[in-house]
């Protein structure tokens, strides 16, 4: 009998235990979205910092490894995407993200900023993540449309200051697209990652 009972006081406490540490699929993005921003800031250190390669690699890898290209590249495209040959989907979602990554890295005191997290909604596997980041007394919104792939949350688009980054894409490649065809688009494309 008391053999019993020990079993199952150690399945309850371990299940109450458990329960404990559950966390709301909020607080989950919230807490990745922290731990993100937290080794960012480690690896920065002050602003007076001298970066090294390697460390802005690591910081790259950082910034960058939650943002799903693909799916920004998709909706950038829009119907076009459909249109293309399986190597030329990898060679464009190949060169927008190398464009977008590079890119991150140029203005690094953004990532200093004081992050403060306004409203996280989650509706099944997207999350909606609204923040401010101070700076120098400024403060700056920035939104996160986030997806749950694979188990694994990713930023499908983000918004620095209003301007949303796959939106913005969508409406240049367009007008490309439009004005001078798909292969302009790429030629364009290419160069900017070369000079990139």
């Amino acid at each position: 009998m008391s053999k019993l009972f020990l079993i199952l006081f150690l399945f309850l406490a371990g299940t109450t235990s458990e329960l404990a540490f559950a966390q709301s699929p909020e607080q989950e993005v919230r807490s990745i979205l922290e731990e993100r921003d937290r080794q960012i800031k480690d690896l920065l250190g002050d602003r007076n910092s001298d970066y090294t390669e390697e460390q802005r690699e690591k910081l790259r890898g950082i910034v960058n490894d939650m943002m799903d290209y693909k799916s920004m590249g998709k909706y950038a495209l829009d119907a076009t995407y459909q249109e293309l040959t399986r190597e030329e989907q990898e060679e464009f979602i190949d060169l927008f993200s190398k464009i977008i990554r590079d890119q991150s890295l140029q203005q690094l005191d953004i990532y200093r900023a004081e992050v403060i997290y306004d409203q996280i909604t989650v509706d099944e596997n997207r999350a909606k993540v609204t923040t401010t980041a101070i700076l120098d007394n400024n403060r700056v919104p920035v939104l996160y449309r986030m997806e749950q792939m694979d188990g694994e949350w990713v930023i499908i688009d983000m918004s620095v200051d209003n301007a949303w980054t796959a939106e913005s894409y969508r409406r240049s490649f367009q007008n490309i697209i439009r004005r001078r065809g798909f292969d302009a688009l790429m030629e364009n494309l290419r160069r900017r990652a070369g000079q990139v």
